[in-house]
């Protein structure tokens, strides 16, 4: 069988599912393992590098409102390879190339390849994705053991955070200029490591919110888990955050209990890695229960100097 990757975390399953070597193409962003660096990539992005959040926010916008698209699918390198299947998605035209143009794609393609929408919404949804992939590729018998351990891991943090008297208030923010709450299993993970973010609504998409509603939440952790960022741009808009007015008077702020995360790697990706965010943010919620996972570079906590002026 011939796969065709359009998502990271579908690239990261087939890899964990010992069928890497069945991959044809993989997008721009698919970096892990290491080994996806070496397959053909089949999209481009058409933001600009380089350019500020507020502007990646708003050429989103842009593009999605008119018949702009944020990526392109290479037609010709697609029906040179012939894929029989296509793993995609249609849960976030944000995430990866539009469900309706691939679809459009696969119809002049003579190896009619089976177009399979991973649609995950929660962390249950993510780990029964990893078997649908498994029974797709005939090797069913692999996710068995795969789910079992992530399962595992999940259901041990789960019981630790049931045990927990104290539920840190958490604001993990999907993007900082404009703020963004998390979404879809953000506020399962929060809830399931011991917090509680009442900033985002369960298995729904992220949303902007008005930095009041932040104040008056007055969060004693914030997570920057910024969709498509690694940590060093994570990083970069803490400096964002720490100039909106009443920033240095949060709970977190005062504490020094704010962190930036590799939210590319990790929180972003509904795949098998999704287990080591869980494990990052409950660590970062209840470092005094939770160990550090041994993730080089998954994290860091952020010294933010009082902004001089605060943003409109």
């Amino acid at each position: 069988m011939r796969i065709c990757s359009l998502l990271p975390s579908a690239t990261e399953m087939v890899f964990a599912l010992g069928l890497g070597d069945r991959l044809v193409a993989v997008t721009h962003e698919c970096d892990y393992p290491p080994a996806a660096a070496r397959i053909p990539k089949i999209t481009r992005s058409n933001i600009p590098p380089g350019i500020a959040s507020r502007q990646i926010d708003s050429a989103v916008g842009s593009a999605l409102a008119g018949s702009g698209s944020l990526y392109e699918l290479d037609l010709e390198l697609l029906e040179r390879l012939q894929p029989d299947l296509i793993l995609t998605q249609r849960l976030c035209d944000v995430c990866a190339v539009s469900f309706d143009r691939v679809e459009q794609a696969v119809r002049q393609l003579k190896s009619r390849p089976q177009v399979v929408n991973l649609e995950p919404r929660s962390l249950a949804d993510i780990l029964e994705n990893i078997r649908l992939v498994a029974r797709l590729t005939g090797v069913a018998e692999r996710a068995t053991g795969l789910v079992a351990s992530l399962d595992g891991r999940i259901r041990w943090v789960r019981e630790q955070g049931e045990r927990l008297g104290a539920r840190p208030r958490v604001f993990s923010m999907e993007w900082v200029d404009p703020p963004y709450c998390g979404g879809h299993w953000m506020k399962e993970l929060v809830d399931l490591a011991g917090g509680k973010d009442d900033l985002a609504n369960p298995e729904r998409p992220s949303y902007r919110l008005e930095w009041d509603r932040v104040l008056e939440f007055s969060p004693e952790v914030i997570v920057l888990a910024c969709c498509g960022f690694d940590l060093a741009r994570c990083e970069q808009e803490g400096e964002i955050l720490s100039a909106y007015p009443g920033f240095a008077e949060l709970p977190a702020a005062r504490t020094g209990r704010v962190y930036a995360t590799n939210g590319s790697a990790y929180f972003s990706r509904p795949g098998p890695r999704i287990v080591d965010s869980l494990e990052i943010l409950a660590h970062l919620i209840h470092p005094e229960v939770f160990p550090q996972p041994r993730l080089p570079d998954s994290f860091r906590e952020l010294h933010l100097a009082p902004a001089r002026a605060a943003r409109e």
